[in-house]
């Protein structure tokens, strides 16, 4: 299973690149990299880059596959695929917890489905913190091939396995948590004492 980390968003709201600002000292998406390291079913991590920040990304020591398509998370997903069944998380999720991902990861290798996915009771998917069959990739670039780049609709169309988080401990909810904003790393800061 590789650890997918998408790594090519702008960073608009946040005014800059964001994957690489450093909190104490450490860049935002190595966090975030750490983290998944430390779920046991990860056999190997791999960034998900745009063509102009691979170079950058490099340097943190890590496989850098580059997204060509550039049309959102639905690009990011097919890229990864091409290398194997996938966990997807996105680069500024730092507050990732290993126990959650392992926890998906088994009940996709159970299920056998598409993807598995966390689901929120409103019907609200997170597929940036979910598993994906290496087969998957042709059903996506199908999608993008009509021009149909929304992730979550795909992953409805097919025949994905949903967890329920509500049914999950209330502290693995944190897992989500990325960071859009400035502000959001006041949040970080906060608790980085207690997780990071």
């Amino acid at each position: 299973m590789i650890g997918a980390v998408l790594a090519g968003g702008r960073g608009r709201r946040f005014g800059g690149d964001k994957l690489l600002f450093k909190i104490s000292g450490k860049p935002l998406i190595l966090y975030t990299i750490e983290r998944l390291e430390k779920a046991e079913g990860i056999d190997e991590i791999v960034l998900v880059a745009s063509r102009e920040n691979a170079e950058k990304l490099e340097r943190l020591g890590y496989g850098v596959v580059i997204d060509e398509l550039l049309v959102g998370p639905m690009g990011g997903i097919y890229t990864a695929l091409s290398l194997g069944d996938a966990f997807v998380v996105a680069g500024d999720m730092p507050l990732l917890v290993p126990e959650f991902v392992d926890f998906i990861i088994e009940r996709f290798y159970l299920e056998k489905k598409p993807a598995c996915v966390p689901r929120w009771s409103n019907g609200y998917l997170e597929p940036l913190h979910a598993a994906y069959l290496r087969e998957f990739r042709s059903f996506l670039g199908e999608k993008i091939k009509s021009g149909r780049y929304a992730i979550n609709r795909a992953i409805r169309e097919s025949e994905a396995c949903y967890i329920e988080i509500e049914s999950l401990p209330e502290e693995w909810r944190e897992s989500f948590f990325n960071v859009n904003t400035r502000e959001d790393l006041e949040r970080i800061r906060g608790i980085r004492e207690r997780v990071l």
